[in-house]
């Protein structure tokens, strides 16, 4: 699940953004002149111009958001620039389907749980720490909140056709280290679930290099792990690529394909409605946990309409973030058959000596509270739109040297574990 791009840094004039896009023609052009014959030739040509048309389009949407935007606030720690754009112009109304529209009413109905558990989510949604909004921020009624996408953010992306996706290689098997893709992950599967809910803590995980990343996150998953995967996903992570520098963020991310050509990260392509004008997806969560100190939650919980049929996000038992459109999916139109939470990082060295990539805090499951990465409150949305333990959770780390994962059940914290560790070390070389 690696990044294709995405932060806000100083602003660089559009023509010299484009030159790198020009000598991308140029290179190709000699390259395939030297090596190959005309069908190549021609093959990387339509490929670099593919490339700068889609740069075109990224920044056409980006131009589009911040001319609708009718406030603009700077995030005092990280950059970034948000803009609140009427909710209705938000990128999600680009899709055909939802063209000239308005999101929808919240759904009245949501997943029933324990009043104990609902009241302490409620406490806990009152705070959601974004840097943008530490000084009381928010956008006005009727706009969302959309971090600028600039050219440096395109630019900073292997391919301006899939900035915001995922490489096509990802994926979610908690069996599967394809592509350097690495797991400490609860799951439960084999069941028919309309939805997932746990609280996790967030850390500033380091990350290695560009090209990798670390990410806790809930998973709903539908289909084989074959080319028809559906999935929706939250969580937290760090990724220099995606944003340009080593902030945890918040985000959201779709495919009804496998990460093949649908779906992506954040609101960088329309799918995606966001209904809530405090949270910003994409933006940098500040503060976060501290070793042998302070720990940060955020508890987030997925779960399918009832009625209409959309996915919505909401932060624990508080306010909605927003829905994914049913209609987005195939599976999923219906209901996921797996669930999945947890950890994962991409290790870029998968010969040789392994990354030092973190995951979660950096530290092993035994060290405990204050110490290791969390998730508690392990839950799931049945058939019957009521929020159950996730009883029959099962625990898979891919290499326990690196990363591991240990799970337990309390009153307090319900189904949890702990996750997690440094990569490279003495037991993981």
């Amino acid at each position: 699940m690696a990044s294709s791009c995405g932060k806000k840094k100083p602003r660089v004039p559009i023509i010299a953004s484009v030159v790198p896009f020009l000598l991308l023609l140029v290179s190709f052009s000699l390259v395939s002149a030297t090596h190959g014959g005309n069908g190549t030739r021609t093959q990387a040509l339509f490929g670099a111009r593919d490339e700068l048309r889609a740069y075109r389009r990224v920044m056409a949407r980006a131009a589009r958001m911040k001319m609708a935007s009718v406030k603009t606030i700077q995030s005092p720690d990280d950059g970034d620039a948000i803009d609140c754009v009427p909710s209705h112009l938000q990128p999600a109304f680009d899709h055909p389907k939802l063209r000239g529209q308005k999101p929808e009413d919240e759904p009245a109905e949501r997943p029933r749980g324990s009043a104990a558990a609902a009241a302490q989510d409620q406490e806990e949604a009152v705070f959601f720490p974004q840097a943008w909004s530490d000084g009381g921020e928010s956008c006005p009624e009727g706009t969302v909140p959309v971090r600028r996408t600039t050219e440096r953010d395109v630019l900073r992306c292997s391919s301006a056709r899939r900035f915001g996706m995922k490489p096509r290689a990802s994926n979610v098997r908690r069996d599967s280290t394809s592509s350097g893709h690495e797991h400490a992950v609860g799951y439960v599967t084999g069941d028919q679930f309309y939805g997932a809910k746990a609280s996790l803590n967030v850390w500033s995980a380091k990350v290695a290099s560009a090209a990798e990343f670390s990410l806790s996150q809930i998973w709903v998953i539908s289909g084989s792990f074959g080319n028809d995967l559906n999935t929706i996903e939250a969580g937290w992570q760090v990724s220099p690529e995606l944003y340009g520098d080593n902030n945890p963020r918040f985000f959201t991310y779709w495919t009804s394909d496998a990460y093949q050509e649908t779906g992506c990260y954040n609101l960088y392509c329309s799918g995606f409605v966001q209904t809530n004008n405090r949270i910003a997806i994409g933006a940098a969560i500040s503060p976060t946990s501290v070793y042998n100190g302070r720990q940060f939650d955020i508890s987030l919980l997925i779960w399918k309409d009832p009625r209409r049929g959309h996915w919505w996000l909401q932060l624990g038992s508080g306010p909605l973030v927003g829905y994914w459109p049913s209609f987005l999916f195939t599976h999923l139109g219906g209901h996921a058959n797996m669930v999945q939470f947890g950890g994962e990082v991409v290790n870029s060295r998968p010969s040789g000596s392994h990354t030092p990539t973190q995951m979660g805090s950096g530290h092993f499951p035994r060290e405990g509270f204050n110490r290791a990465a969390y998730f508690r409150n392990v839950q799931v949305v049945d058939w019957d739109n009521s929020l159950v333990p996730a009883a029959a959770l099962r625990l898979v780390a891919d290499h326990p040297g690196c990363y591991d994962i240990q799970g337990g059940y309390n009153r307090a914290w319900g189904n949890y574990f702990y996750y997690g560790g440094p990569g490279r070390n003495v037991h993981c070389p």
